[in-house]
């Protein structure tokens, strides 16, 4: 028989950790995410969400065995695109290849965002930003960046078994560092570099407060306001650039200047899982010191790509070839990553898709954020385009 177990303590917030654990004990793709980092979505503390919003979370049990577990959030400030009235939230889902207890976990979050005023839920879903554990994979089951869910292919069949709808898709592309570029990229490159006003270099850790300014003129300029996103402050990009800097190589974050006003940013990081896979969760003293002995001596041949971006009045005009094509010669000849892969972009955003492909064909993984809606008569619409 299974019952449904609100978290309300330490003890059952442990046990909500640990239910995919035995789900993925024999999974080899699986990479445990650190307690902490999904710790830290259900603490007020560290989690800005909860000025706007609450949460709550369950264990499904099977004789008292944990068999499944899902949490569900309303978020006022939740962008969701679309005229289906206001959409909540769920994420951290896990379950065993069972439909009905699947349909458990669904019917108590639905139940519980009916009661606070949501008329729809999309999932799984982050309670905060959408870098972290957004989308359900459905193709491309290979093991998972860092802070990015992963679950087993048959989750694809308790969603859409349950009526849920993908509301958009989310495109990772991926490639080997040193394959050639396609020869429009260097076509596009030598006309930008024919006007000596542009200029291109990676980053310096000895000046990174000013490489967190460039950032954040191209973010706001370029990303802010779309897709969900908001603008950045100067201090809060100070304080990501800061936070990023243990791990950070210079060399793979790259800058674009015009007349030295930035206007083009490639943000780029070391894919930390490939470190973290070896801490099994945990990030205490111990770990953080065998971390610091991994990142010396275990080379890390994966990067992954956060955030491409061109400032409004520059795109369409060649200067995303033009930061590609300089990049690449020292990432394609001086450096030893092996792998490539960018964060996902949305089916809804056609020009990012675009300048992807211009960089490689190759769909590394798909998710899907799924929507469903609580009114079944009513007509279901997708994501807009932007």
């Amino acid at each position: 028989m299974m019952q449904l177990v609100e978290v309300k303590d330490r003890q059952q917030a442990r046990r909500f950790l640990e239910v995919p654990l035995q789900l993925y004990k024999d999974n080899p793709h699986w990479i445990r995410p650190l307690d902490k980092d999904v710790d830290e979505v259900f603490d007020p503390a560290k989690n800005k969400a909860f000025r706007n919003g609450t949460l709550i979370r369950w264990i499904l049990l099977a004789d008292d065995k944990p068999v499944g577990r899902i949490a569900a959030f309303v978020n006022k400030r939740y962008k969701n695109k679309g005229d289906q009235g206001p959409a909540g939230g769920i994420g951290f889902f896990e379950c065993i290849n069972d439909q009905a207890a699947a349909n458990m976990l669904f019917d108590q979050a639905r139940s519980w965002l009916t009661e606070n005023g949501m008329m729809a839920m999309d999932g799984p879903i982050n309670f905060g930003e959408r870098d972290k554990w957004w989308g359900l994979v459905v193709e491309g089951f290979q093991p998972p960046l860092y802070c990015m869910n992963y679950n087993p292919p048959y989750y694809q069949a308790l969603f859409e078994g349950y009526g849920f709808q993908q509301f958009y898709r989310q495109i990772c592309f991926g490639m080997h560092p040193r394959e050639p570029f396609q020869q429009k990229l260097f076509d596009r490159h030598a006309n930008v570099e024919k006007d000596p006003g542009f200029s291109a270099r990676h980053m310096s850790k000895k000046d990174i407060d000013k490489y967190a300014a460039d950032f954040c003129t191209v973010y706001n300029k370029a990303w802010a306001k779309h897709a969900g996103n908001k603008e950045l402050s100067l201090q809060q990009c100070k304080l990501l650039f800061r936070s990023m800097k243990p791990v950070l190589d210079e060399r793979i974050n790259w800058f674009v200047y015009y007349n030295n006003e930035p206007v083009a940013i490639f943000i780029n990081l070391p894919d930390l899982n490939q470190w973290f896979k070896y801490l099994n969760g945990q990030f205490g003293l111990l770990q953080k010191l065998y971390f610091l002995w991994l990142k010396r001596f275990r080379v890390n041949k994966r990067f992954v790509g956060l955030v491409f971006g061109v400032v409004p009045e520059w795109q369409a005009r060649g200067v995303d070839s033009y930061l590609i094509v300089e990049a690449g010669k020292i990432i394609q000849h001086r450096l030893h990553y092996d792998e490539y892969e960018m964060q996902w972009i949305g089916d809804f955003n056609p020009k990012m898709i675009a300048v992807a492909e211009s960089l490689t064909p190759i769909r590394s993984r798909v998710l899907a954020t799924y929507r469903y809606l609580f009114d079944r008569d009513q007509p279901f619409h997708r994501h807009p385009p932007l």
